[in-house]
């Protein structure tokens, strides 16, 4: 059995890269903070692939809620390991710098940055024992070129594509590998609020992009595939940049 866990998994990218790892035959688990009833509805998608998961409530920026869940997990499921991790779960809390607040900031590094610790370094180890492990951070086209009132959110995400190329040089030669994926602006619940319509004609294409269009990037590096590639980080922004 091969195992995954998708962070932020019960809506948007997160729902869409559990079900394309689910097309790959991964066991997945789904983790949610907020949202049980989203969760359930991912999972029910999993099965309809023919695979099978389980939903794991815990929130990404408590280092004690991840190690407890996961611990109690690997506990339950002796001789298991998880093969394919992806960080996924994000917030956005925009504001302008000059009127961002102290809890803004923190909220958003903590559960964008610091969670990509928590929960890597917690599943890492197994990994590197069996010499097998894949690890694709959700980052955003915000961590690459910075976008104005996302000061926060650019920070984190910039952090952890820093944090993506220097574990990947890490664990290179223990066959496991560690990539980003960058989406642009995507059509989720996270992007409901921006002004479409004016963000679009900035886009080469034309068009946000959909969830599934980033869940196969993902699902081509958790793959064997995509075993000598690491240490990078994959645009999908429809030309927005490059």
């Amino acid at each position: 059995m091969k195992y995954a866990l998708v962070t932020g998994g019960s809506r948007g990218i997160g729902r869409a890269v559990c079900i394309k790892l689910a097309e790959m035959g991964f066991f997945v688990l789904v983790n949610f903070h907020a949202s049980p009833e989203e969760a359930e509805i991912t999972l029910q998608l999993v099965r309809e692939k023919g695979s099978d998961g389980e939903i794991l409530n815990f929130d990404v920026s408590s280092q004690e809620e991840v190690e407890n869940v996961l611990g109690k997990w690997l506990t339950a499921h002796e001789g298991a390991y998880i093969q394919a991790l992806v960080n996924n779960a994000g917030i956005r809390k925009d504001a302008l710098v000059m009127w961002m607040k102290n809890e803004e900031w923190h909220d958003v590094l903590n559960t964008n940055l610091h969670s990509f610790l928590y929960v890597t370094r917690f599943l890492i180890k197994e990994m590197i024992i069996n010499k097998k492990g894949r690890i694709i951070n959700v980052v955003s086209l915000s961590g690459l070129k910075g976008l104005p009132g996302q000061a926060n959110y650019s920070a984190a995400k910039a952090g952890v594509i820093g944090a993506t190329k220097a574990l990947a040089q890490e664990v290179a030669k223990k066959n496991v590998t560690v990539n980003a994926v960058a989406p642009g602006f995507i059509k989720t619940d996270m992007t409901k609020d921006l002004d479409e319509a004016q963000l679009k004609a900035m886009i080469p294409m034309g068009r946000f992009g959909k969830p599934e269009e980033v869940a196969a990037i993902v699902g081509f590096l958790a793959s064997e595939e995509a075993s000598y590639i690491t240490g990078t980080v994959v645009n999908v922004n429809g030309g927005l940049y490059t």
